[in-house]
């Protein structure tokens, strides 16, 4: 039987600011990233998601960022490899003590946003990013596209590696995601977006922006957790998935 894992960035909140319906969806994925206070959240966030995610039996994954909480860490930022390796290590170690703290172990990482973005293109960037995760814990998953350096450089450091899909972002040729500036870049019809993800599980395609068919890997579909629609979104998701026969497990038991 066919195996995915749903997977939904979390703990996005900031302060007296609430991002995203965590503890609705929360009953409905199987991995989630939670922020680690670079481009969202706090220590406070952080320890309240953790204990949510341990009473739904959620695994855990860090979800580190650029240090920009005013862009939410979408802009690029001209880290050098050595800073990036930095700033991932030490949002990695920062969850793990909440982790700790509840008797979880850290199931993953995938990076979040511009860092996610130029890290799947440049190639010492995602060498600095794998290699924070490996020396950091060498059991971590990597979670990321399977088109990306990171997941070139991750395989070259024995990394387990999960290869991610997008149930609502369009698709360059080349296989990265369609920059967020470009019309056509988000899905929004919820039929389109289920009909899309059903067919990367299971077939292992996906139409691109220009219209062409392209081979993909999906070990994991991200579904956003912040949109007006997000629970209802995730809930029909997960649905048509089951429906289609494919059982939904976390990434630890699919990699």
């Amino acid at each position: 039987m066919l195996k995915i894992d749903l997977n939904c960035d979390m703990g996005e909140s900031f302060g007296a600011y609430t991002i995203g319906a965590d503890e609705a969806v929360a009953k409905y994925i199987t991995s989630a990233n939670v922020a680690c206070g670079f481009h969202a959240g706090d220590p406070m966030v952080m320890e309240k998601t953790v204990s949510l995610l341990a009473k739904q039996g959620v695994a855990v994954g860090a979800h580190p960022g650029f240090p920009d909480l005013l862009g939410f860490g979408r802009r690029n930022l001209a880290a050098s490899p050595a800073e990036a390796k930095a700033y991932v290590q030490y949002q990695i170690g920062a969850l793990q003590a909440f982790c700790k703290a509840k008797g979880l172990l850290l199931q993953h990482v995938k990076p979040h946003g511009a860092l996610y973005n130029m890290a799947g293109k440049d190639e010492a960037l995602a060498k600095a990013v794998c290699e924070a995760v490996a020396e950091t814990d060498e059991s971590l998953i990597l979670l990321c596209p399977a088109s990306s350096k990171m997941h070139t450089a991750a395989k070259a450091l024995g990394l387990r590696t999960a290869c991610e899909v997008f149930a609502d972002r369009a698709y360059e040729e080349d296989g990265s995601l369609v920059p967020r500036t470009k019309p056509g870049a988000m899905i929004t019809d919820e039929n389109e977006a289920i009909e899309r993800v059903v067919g990367m599980v299971q077939n292992g395609k996906v139409r691109t922006i220009t219209g062409k068919e392209m081979p993909i890997r999906a070990d994991s579909v991200c579904v956003h957790g912040d949109g007006e629609k997000a629970l209802a979104f995730v809930q029909k998701i997960r649905s048509a998935l089951q429906a289609a026969g494919v059982e939904i497990a976390p990434l630890a038991q699919i990699v």
